[in-house]
């Protein structure tokens, strides 16, 4: 073995060590589980189809990787070993231009890429978008510059009105619904274009003024798999105070959402009008559900501050 070969390979295991030295530094220091790498920074899912859109991410990815690390390979391989030799003129490195072959293969294998992609993003779509004829709740949900309403249609309440949840600049609206059961959310806006969004849905879907005039389904339907309470953002730019368009989804066992239909049911005699969330929720909290989980006010988020004295210029 020449003197260059040795160099050559003496390189190759440096380099080689350092890539896996890397990998591993980069592993560890990130603390991470192993679900928690694969999710490649997406929120655990609490719904079947956020699962089911998990998989379809993480397997995109790796596929995404994988094709990265051929071609930065290529590239480096050549970057090293086909450069010019200071002070030596060598020939050129082997050329492959008319290669048939070749160019066959170039052009097969990135259009198989695309159809395998194609075949499981339409087989995951038609998966999360599936609807059921008769879902067990059914919500209406509205938003507005710049809160959200959500209301219970086959819910009606002891006044005649449906059981119905406003958010106001003071209070974060609360969206009860149950586990294990299938729910359907039905989307309209009052004025411009908003985006009903739950980070551990894996999912969000414009809400439209005038649903019947555009070509998107305002409905999509879905189960939650646990108890929580989880963020909701409006995710389409819709105003001055877009970003604070907050809400709350505070998903209970089925026997405690029923609990809480009933209780926003019943008129309360100190106001005379049926129960709010925050008063049926207080009501569930003094029988003895998890403080967390039947608070009266949202635990992920918070109301805007839209006093303009709250703060002064220096901060």
């Amino acid at each position: 073995m020449g003197v260059s070969e040795r160099t050559r390979g003496t390189r190759r295991g440096k380099a080689g060590k350092l890539a896996a030295l890397a990998a591993l530094v980069a592993l560890t220091v990130t603390g991470c589980s192993g679900e928690e790498i694969l999710r490649f920074g997406w929120p655990e899912g609490v719904t079947p189809e956020a699962e089911k859109m998990r998989t379809f991410w993480t397997w995109s990815v790796i596929a995404a990787l994988v094709v990265g690390v051929i071609v930065w390979g290529l590239i480096f391989w050549s970057v090293a070993f086909h450069r010019k030799k200071k002070g030596k003129t060598e020939a050129l490195p082997r050329q492959f231009q008319y290669n048939v072959p070749l160019e066959l293969f170039v052009v097969v294998l990135p259009v198989v890429m695309v159809c395998v992609l194609f075949f499981f993003t339409a087989v995951t779509e038609q998966s999360v978008l599936a609807e059921e004829d008769d879902p067990d709740v059914v919500v209406d949900v509205t938003g507005f510059q710049w809160n959200w309403e959500f209301t219970y249609p086959e819910e009606e309440a002891e006044n005649g009105q449906p059981v119905t949840t406003v958010g106001s600049s003071t209070e974060i609206p609360i969206l009860v619904v149950p586990t294990h059961r299938k729910i359907q959310y039905n989307l309209e806006s009052t004025d411009v274009i908003h985006s009903f969004w739950v980070p551990e849905f894996h999912f969000k879907r414009d809400v439209m003024p005038h649903p019947d005039k555009n070509n998107q389904d305002n409905s999509f339907q879905n189960t939650i798999d646990r108890e929580g309470a989880f963020v909701g953002r409006c995710a389409e730019l819709c105003g001055t105070y877009h970003a604070m368009m907050n809400f709350e989804v505070r998903a209970l066992s089925p026997d405690k959402f029923d609990r809480y239909i009933e209780l926003r049911k019943q008129i309360n005699p100190d106001t005379g009008q049926p129960n709010t969330a925050a008063e049926a929720l207080s009501i569930m909290q003094g029988e003895g559900c998890d403080e967390q989980l039947c608070s009266p006010v949202a635990t992920t988020t918070s109301p805007f501050a839209t006093d303009r004295t709250a703060r002064t210029a220096s901060g």
